[in-house]
């Protein structure tokens, strides 16, 4: 969590890698909790406008928390809070995640699907908010760096490649 710009604006920051994984007995009860410690604390910290930068890399399936459960959590949080959210940004988004959110857009208001924003890697997120107060979990760090070693490596190797040269010329 860090703030940004001259007001009390707020940067929440959550990683889905430490979701709890859905195998639990006691996952729905365990998640619901983490819902309502979620928003008592976004009514607590947030006074102004606030974004919230979703962290999905490094987040095996079974951790990401589930349609239902989403669609919970937005229409339980109060419309104030709904209205000062300036942008949702989804770091290292998944094609599960990319699907979910296609798939509901029709049922959340063009207001919310407008705040949503998709970055690739942690070097864009820099582009778009300052960094300098939020903390980023070395798991996403480790992910990202990895992600950006295969994408070099994929460039690289396409380019070197006689065959796909000849098909970047045409």
């Amino acid at each position: 969590t860090g703030y940004y710009g001259d007001g009390l604006n707020a940067i929440i920051v959550f990683a889905a890698c430490f979701l709890p994984d859905s195998s639990r007995t006691d996952y729905n009860y365990v998640m619901e909790n983490l819902f309502l410690y979620v928003i008592s604390t976004l009514e607590l910290m947030v006074a102004e406008d606030y974004m919230i930068v979703y962290l999905n890399g490094a987040t095996p399936r079974r951790r990401m928390p589930g349609l239902g459960w989403m669609k919970k959590c937005y229409q339980m949080i109060d419309r104030r809070l709904r209205k000062n959210l300036k942008s949702f940004i989804i770091v290292h988004p998944s094609w599960f995640i990319r699907t979910i959110l296609a798939v509901t857009r029709p049922f959340i208001s063009s207001k919310f699907s407008s705040k949503i924003q998709y970055v690739n890697t942690l070097a864009e997120l820099r582009e778009m908010i300052p960094m300098e107060y939020v903390q980023i979990p070395d798991s996403i760090v480790k992910y990202d760096e990895d992600k950006c070693i295969k994408r070099r490596m994929r460039t690289s190797c396409l380019s070197n490649d006689p065959e796909m040269a000849s098909v970047e010329q045409e």
